[in-house]
């Protein structure tokens, strides 16, 4: 079992200069914990996220680290040049000296691809043409596609990455009937949401993954070579009540941070976004965050990591207007109290 993390890096009460500084500084705790790698996201206009161009930030991040992986969950393709891709990737896995990780998806608002003057309608099928440029340019010399979106021919690969034939992909998906389509693409696979519907995404993935023969790229230190994992809001604290102290108000921060796009818009946000629930404490009953002491965190982690049948959990410490402090005390106290102990299991 490992544990890994995710950061939105969302808009807090800090000016972004200071918040780049404190999460360089919580990167640097993370990679000396041992965490087996640091997951960022990207997204548009829009408080979830203040690092949209993930590559420049993970640039910062390769420097400040040394042993821990990272990259971006995800590379929103229908935004991107596949090629633009193809050299950024290659760059950012020789800056980490083979330490990078690339997540892929289109994302699930209507209104970034929008500002990019992208059809939403049409995600998907950019998505899926992105895809198959960027996987066939890390792997060849020469790139050459010709897909409904992208064209490319006899065009020299010049930057290779590091590892061979390429970084590990990741595709995460809250959709249980997206789930098949990453495990018979034999991508490594992360869920969020409530029990019920991460099971089902985790057993549905299974199930289509145990048809292939193996991982798709580089098979990684997990059973089976490719990782199945559970996203989680994780507050530690010396009590119960010091745990929800910090976790209620960063997690209506961050709440109204991931709606805000979809309320201004006037518009329901997806089923994914519903499934997240406005306060912490309905979040903990139906098991996307987990707050409390070390006792009872460790306990909850091993009870989702049997029932859901993960070797993968991503936690994300620090979100909303969390004070740095109160984000490395969460972090230290899992990294000390909880994370050996439940490692073991899984």
């Amino acid at each position: 079992m490992k544990f890994g993390i995710f950061d939105h890096v969302d808009r807090s009460d800090l000016v972004l200069s200071e918040l780049l500084d404190k999460r360089l500084e919580y990167v640097k705790a993370v990679d000396a914990a041992g965490f087996y790698s640091y997951h960022v996201a990207e997204h548009h206009a829009t408080p979830l996220n203040l690092v949209p161009v993930p590559g420049v930030y993970l640039g910062a991040v390769a420097n400040a680290t040394s042993t821990i992986r990272l990259g971006p969950l995800v590379y929103l393709l229908p935004l991107y040049s596949p090629l633009r891709l193809i050299e950024e990737i290659s760059i950012l896995d020789h800056l980490s000296h083979g330490r990078f990780d690339i997540g892929v998806g289109r994302g699930v608002s209507p209104f970034e691809p929008n500002f990019h003057k992208v059809d939403p309608a049409s995600s998907v099928e950019i998505f899926l043409d992105a895809l198959e440029a960027v996987k066939y340019g890390l792997t060849h010399e020469i790139l050459d596609h010709d897909g409904k979106h992208f064209q490319y021919q006899n065009v020299p690969m010049e930057l290779r990455p590091l590892q061979e034939p390429h970084p590990p992909i990741w595709y995460p998906s809250s959709n249980p009937d997206v789930a098949p389509i990453i495990g018979e693409g034999g991508y490594n696979f992360v869920t969020l949401g409530g029990m019920e519907t991460a099971k089902r995404s985790i057993d549905n993935y299974k199930e289509a993954y145990a048809k292939r023969s193996g991982p798709f790229g580089p098979a990684l230190d997990f059973p089976g070579g490719t990782a199945i994992g559970i996203s989680r809001h994780i507050v530690v604290g010396e009590t119960m009540e010091e745990a929800m102290r910090i976790a209620e108000p960063a997690y209506s921060r961050w709440h109204t941070s991931l709606m805000k796009l979809w309320v201004d818009n006037q518009v329901e946000g997806p089923s994914f976004a519903r499934s997240i629930l406005k306060d912490v404490q309905s979040a903990i009953e139906i098991g996307t965050d987990i707050v409390g002491n070390p006792e009872s965190v460790a306990a909850e982690i091993e009870r989702q990591v049997e029932e859901l049948g993960v070797n993968y959990m991503i936690c994300q410490f620090y979100f909303g207007n969390m004070a740095h402090k109160d984000a490395m005390r969460s972090l230290g106290l899992f990294s000390t109290e909880i994370m050996q102990k439940v490692s073991a299991i899984g």
